[in-house]
């Protein structure tokens, strides 16, 4: 009797072991963020490489949150935000004022995508980097986002502008609890800031000294972006290593009062 009763509990532990490991569905706004017909093809091209899903789920945006999308390019990250924030959220698309007078016209940009049919809880908006959020604004956000740009914020077309100081206003902004995430391209191990402008790449622990200077503590960090194979000596825009670079992804959160 006791040897059949034992079968059995092994059976059943077998049997119930792999569905309780299985993975979590996939969250249903960020899936329908994600096939939003709205997205222009461009965006959905670099879906295979930039893992849209997984990186919104990442970030902890959710519904009602307020956002701000660091540096926001042509989009991308907006657009995938403002669904998932829905009605009641908000998404800002941050261009630091250091960088609106680029040709390429990133104010421009960050505006235009900003009037497309179908993300009205998107506003473009520009201040110098460093700027200090008065106290109305601070403890207001939800989550501060950048993605392959941090290391561009150590340049020299960002004319001087404090690195320290903008980590500094984004912890003000957050409310507490709230989170700074940040993906960038790796640089090689002892590199630090060496190859920000030249090959456009960061070392991972340079960027959490820097965050946690400013008072965050490190919440999580994935190695889904992550590639033993990249050459960390090339520009992340050489053919041979573009869309495949070992990227890091760090989530900061400020601490709870």
């Amino acid at each position: 009797m006791k040897s059949t009763v034992l079968a059995v509990a092994i059976a059943t532990a077998v049997l119930t072991v792999p569905a309780a490991m299985a993975a979590p569905p996939a969250n249903p706004a960020i899936a329908k963020a994600v096939a939003d017909a709205h997205r222009p093809d461009k965006d959905k091209e670099q879906d295979a490489v930039r893992h849209p899903a997984e990186l919104v789920a990442f970030s902890k945006v959710k519904a009602g949150d307020t956002v701000i999308d660091v540096w926001p390019g042509k989009g991308y990250w907006s657009r995938l935000f403002s669904p998932v924030v829905g009605a009641k959220g908000k998404v800002y698309a941050y261009v630091p004022a250091e960088i609106v007078d680029m040709k390429s016209d990133p104010m421009g940009i960050a505006k235009a995508f900003a009037a497309e049919p179908g993300y009205g809880n998107i506003e473009a908006i520009s201040d110098p980097l460093a700027q200090q959020p008065p106290p109305d604004m601070q403890n207001k956000f939800d989550v501060v986002w950048t993605f392959e740009n941090y290391h561009d914020l150590h340049d020299s077309f960002m004319k001087g502008a404090s690195v320290d100081g903008f980590n500094q206003a984004v912890f003000k902004l957050l409310k507490p609890g709230g989170y700074y995430i940040i993906v960038d391209h790796a640089a090689a191990k002892g590199q630090g800031l060496k190859n920000t402008e030249d090959l456009h790449r960061i070392e991972e622990a340079t960027v959490k000294a820097e965050v946690e200077k400013a008072g965050f503590v490190l919440d999580e960090e994935s190695k889904l972006l992550a590639s033993t194979t990249d050459d960390h000596t090339l520009k992340v825009f050489d053919p041979a290593v573009k869309g495949k670079t070992d990227r890091f992804m760090l989530r900061f959160r400020k601490p709870a009062k």
